[in-house]
């Protein structure tokens, strides 16, 4: 039996979608931005696929970018916004340097990209930490908040312990700042007068987009299937997802840009994508995205939607995700039976497909190449860079020490998954703990 739980890494493309892609393929192979027939009938399919993420995120067809995935969207929103405020005229001549505020648990296309810039002295950045449960607190982002602050960006739904950040809760913060600003002339509080040598300075332009707006960025990828993704609900500016977490094609996403948000493109050399991104479409891969969105809405129309209650309403709670809760509770309280265990991560705030768990002085690649030996696939907290075991900068940030971290593995369920699958998983894992305490320079 081949198990496979390490959906929030990929998920497998449905085999409509890759028929469906397969056609694009043969049949409209053309270059979309080529005035011919052949180039008509690409374009229209981009167009299609475009106006499906639309009716998708509630925004309008000209907001949306097809990019190569979530990394690339990531790079793209705040690089692309932070070339775009040191490109406006109204900041040539002042000395302040733009604030970003995230926090340190981010994607690492996002943590990576704000700390180049920093590197770089194109930014100031704040990383917020989360509480041990992992979620982040509104009133931790708003102490952040500067009169140089120009993006806040946080990701929805934790890709290594699930849980579920406030994103509605932090863009109503960020919406009442920024009315505070433009009341204030600019500035987040009317304490102290400004100066030329200070970081409010550049705000006191009143032509000056930058100087009373806060732009609100959130990486979705982990969020499409499960959670509520309406830009207007969420009130976000930039959005960030991915066709590979949800039964899609690999190598294409989106990035919802909010219509008036600054936004520089940072691959040149063609005026695709309204010229927010230089370079041939993929076609077909754009295609794959829009009928893996199409399949997804089809199984939420066809299923019964419950309230999801007040801890998490956010979660879109139809067939789909109570029977991957019902499988995710299920395999938490097996796990739970090995001694030294814990869970790492929101219980009440978290995916529905997500199991983080920790195995007290326990190796986490040994036991992924145990369970893999047995055909189960998950994935593990840490990471092996140059050689040595690093603990996860998630885990990290939300103090879980060396003696958890090291032994972490992250089950993420899909819609394939049984629950003979998750009786195999908690059958078999006691006796690998086991046996590897037994083995592991951890436990002696």
């Amino acid at each position: 039996m081949k198990i496979y739980l390490d959906h929030s890494a990929t998920t497998p493309p449905d085999p409509e979608v890759a028929l469906l892609m397969n056609k694009v393929q043969k049949e409209f192979w053309g270059n979309a931005s080529s005035a011919h027939s052949f180039g008509l009938g690409a374009r229209n399919i981009l167009n299609e696929a475009r106006d499906t993420v639309a009716f998708s995120l509630n925004c309008q067809p000209e907001e949306v970018i097809f990019t190569s995935g979530g990394s690339e969207s990531n790079n793209l929103a705040i690089k692309g916004l932070i070339d775009a405020y040191h490109s406006n005229t109204d900041q040539k001549n002042n000395r302040a340097t733009p604030h970003v505020i995230t926090s340190a648990v981010e994607h690492h296309s996002v943590l990576d990209t704000v700390k180049e810039l920093e590197k770089q002295g194109l930014i100031e950045a704040s990383y917020v930490t989360p509480q041990k449960n992992g979620v982040i607190r509104v009133e931790d982002i708003d102490a952040e908040i500067k009169d140089n602050t120009v993006l806040v960006s946080i990701m929805y739904v934790n890709n290594e312990i699930g849980t579920v950040q406030p994103i509605k809760q932090i863009a109503q913060m960020i919406a009442k700042n920024n009315e505070l600003r433009i009341m204030n002339n600019g500035k987040k509080s009317n304490v102290t007068e400004p100066n030329k040598h200070n970081s409010s300075f550049f705000i006191h332009n009143s032509g000056n987009k930058f100087a009373k707006q806060i732009y609100f960025h959130t990486d979705a990828v982990q969020a499409m299937e499960y959670f509520q993704t309406g830009v207007r609900y969420l009130g976000v500016d930039l959005l960030t997802f991915s066709a590979h977490k949800f039964y899609g094609p690999k190598g294409v996403g989106a990035l919802f840009v909010k219509n008036g948000t600054p936004i520089i493109r940072q691959i040149v050399g063609g005026n695709q994508e309204n010229k927010m991104r230089a370079g041939t479409e993929n076609v077909a891969g754009i295609a794959g995205l829009s009928a893996a969105l199409v399949k997804m809405h089809k199984a939420k129309a066809d299923s019964k939607i419950e309230e999801s209650g007040k801890l998490l309403p956010e979660l879109i709670l139809y067939d789909e995700t109570k029977r991957l809760k019902q499988l995710r509770d299920k395999l938490i309280k097996g796990l739970m039976k090995i001694p030294d265990t814990r869970v790492n991560g929101c219980l009440k705030r978290r995916s529905p497909n997500n199991v983080n768990v920790s195995f007290k002085n326990a190796e986490g690649e040994s036991i992924l190449l145990m369970l893999d030996k047995e055909g189960i696939a998950a994935s593990s907290g840490s990471a092996c860079t140059s050689g040595s075991l690093e603990p996860s900068h998630v885990l990290t940030a939300i103090g879980v020490s060396p003696e958890w971290s090291h032994g972490s593995i992250r089950f993420s369920l899909g819609k394939h998954n049984t629950e003979e699958e998750i009786d195999r998983v908690i059958e078999i894992l006691p006796g690998i703990i086991k046996k590897l305490r037994q083995m592991s320079p951890y436990g002696k």
